[in-house]
């Protein structure tokens, strides 16, 4: 039954029992937590219980952290009115934490005005948007300070070695500025009730949110949460919640083709590029080229020899524009969506040079590319999906394999470590802590190719000083009841256990 605001801020919070001594934690500095993400509160349809026995056997294995991503709507009736029930048993997951020496933190993955996936969707039509205009942005940012306000007058004087807040869950593509004005209110609101709680905010977006790192905050005095799930094309590989993700092909790691599935346009001028094919093709040739994405409007220009061959505008908007399924984003009037639908470029004999650029717009990505003559075709799968890079130059080899004209032709260890690691040190050298909130690889990617993948990941983390919480302990990502079906399991305390993932995860 909720209770009275007022009674829930004067109830004090209980401290655990014997707390175990843990590591001193300050913004700038974090210890390296490992562990994991428990998603009890996570779906607001269907919010448990955290379990005990999980803190214990996080603890048990050695681990010392569990993020908690939770849907504000679970607890939150009105603004300002809430669930006890629900409440006292995110209190019960802080006191495990603390009694076993389990840094707990606590994320909003649903807060007011802003959810990573289709909930934003739903936020939006609720009359919030967390970083928007006008009276939608400015209910959405009041209400945001506040949910947070009252954890941090629940938990006020738990040390910050204990527990920690993680703002919001994967902010979209915004500017640092909108991320500021968004996220200052609720830091504001948090250390009027509770000055030395330490505060993470996660990196800002794209179309895999969560790892670009943001500058503009560090006025606030924050920690930030990057993530470690590139490239999506193996961590995501057939994940039902990736839209487009089963057109993926099988994984490999090292990836064996470099290709990139994104075309940038106009819009982001510091990535736009023409993806560059040198062939040979005596023959008049049919390229296929299978549309997964697109973002804001993309006019697709294909190009044989120099000269234009074909030149389409996708455009989605809510009233058509042959998608199968539209996604809203924080720019009002701008949709992305899925098309997964081909179109066609007829190219002339003897070509010997093909381009794909997308001219004007966002951008879009391209799931296959094929070549179809008489007596032959060759199909092309990108095995990126790296945002935000440039595109490149391919030789088409004999066997059609796409050789880069520049640069290795697998990407590994090394290559994870420029592109994920690297920026995110030169924020760290500006005196701001850094951790991968989350990780991890789905259950389809085969299990030796996500065991080897996961492995060059610690060993980047463990050189970066950073640690880090798989998405889950149990279910599709984790070492417990993850249903990969090319996993040889071991039968352990009722859950059916990943020795081999489990013993790499503790060696890292």
């Amino acid at each position: 039954m909720p209770i009275p605001r007022r009674a829930l801020l004067a109830a004090p919070f209980l401290a655990s029992r014997a707390a175990v001594a843990a590591p001193p934690a300050s913004a700038a500095h974090l210890p390296r937590w490992r562990g994991f993400n428990l998603l009890e509160k996570f779906d607001r349809a269907h919010p448990q219980p955290f379990r005990e026995a999980d803190f214990d056997i996080i603890a048990g294995w050695g681990f010392d952290f569990v993020r908690l991503p939770l849907h504000y709507r679970v607890w939150t009736e009105a603004p300002g009115r809430y669930d006890e029930r629900q409440l006292a048993e995110i209190d019960q997951a802080v006191r495990w934490g603390r009694a076993r020496g389990i840094h707990v933190d606590l994320c909003l993955h649903t807060a007011p005005g802003y959810n990573v996936g289709d909930g934003y969707a739903e936020e939006r039509a609720a009359g919030l948007d967390l970083w928007g205009e006008g009276e939608p942005g400015e209910a959405a940012r009041a209400q945001f300070a506040e949910q947070w306000r009252m954890f941090a007058a629940r938990y006020r004087g738990i040390p910050a070695a204990a527990l920690s807040f993680n703002l919001v869950n994967e902010p979209p593509e915004i500017s640092g500025e909108t991320y500021l004005r968004s996220a200052r209110p609720a830091v504001e609101a948090i250390r009027r009730e509770d000055p030395g709680r330490l505060i993470i905010a996660d990196g800002a977006g794209g179309t895999d949110g969560g790892r670009l790192p943001v500058p503009a905050l560090i006025p606030l005095g924050l920690a930030q949460s990057t993530r470690g799930y590139r490239p999506l094309a193996l961590s995501h590989y057939r994940a039902p919640w990736m839209l487009g993700a089963d057109m993926w092909p099988v994984p490999t790691w090292p990836v064996r083709n470099v290709m990139n599935q994104f075309l940038f346009g106009a819009e982001k001028p510091q990535f736009q590029s023409p993806l560059t094919l040198a062939v040979d093709l005596p023959a008049r040739t049919a390229l296929g080229v299978h549309i997964a994405y697109v973002s804001g409007h993309a006019q697709l220009v294909v190009g044989a020899n120099g000269a234009r061959e074909f030149d389409r505008t996708l455009r989605p908007t809510p009233d058509g524009g042959g998608w199968k399924r539209l996604i809203d984003t924080p720019t009002p009037g701008a949709w992305q969506a899925l098309y997964d639908t081909d179109l066609t470029a007829e190219l002339p004999a003897g070509t010997r040079e093909i381009t794909l650029e997308v001219l004007d717009g966002d951008w879009l990505t391209f799931s296959q590319l094929s070549l179809a003559s008489p007596g032959r075709r060759i199909e092309l799968t990108p095995g990126l999906s790296a945002w935000p890079v440039r595109q490149q130059r391919f030789t088409l080899a004999a066997d059609g394999e796409p050789v880069p004209a520049h640069g290795a032709a697998t990407y590994g260890r090394d290559d994870l470590w420029r592109d994920e690691i690297l920026p995110w040190q030169r924020l760290q050298a500006q005196g701001v802590g850094v951790h991968v909130g989350e990780w991890g690889c789905n259950m389809w990617t085969p299990h030796a190719v996500a065991l080897a993948w996961m492995r060059d990941n610690l060993a980047n983390f463990r050189r970066a000083g950073w640690g880090w919480a798989l998405w889950n302990l149990r279910g599709e990502l984790g070492p417990l009841d993850s249903g990969r079906p090319d996993v040889r399991y071991e039968a352990w305390r009722g859950h059916r256990l990943d020795r081999a993932m489990l013993d790499l995860l503790r060696g890292g």
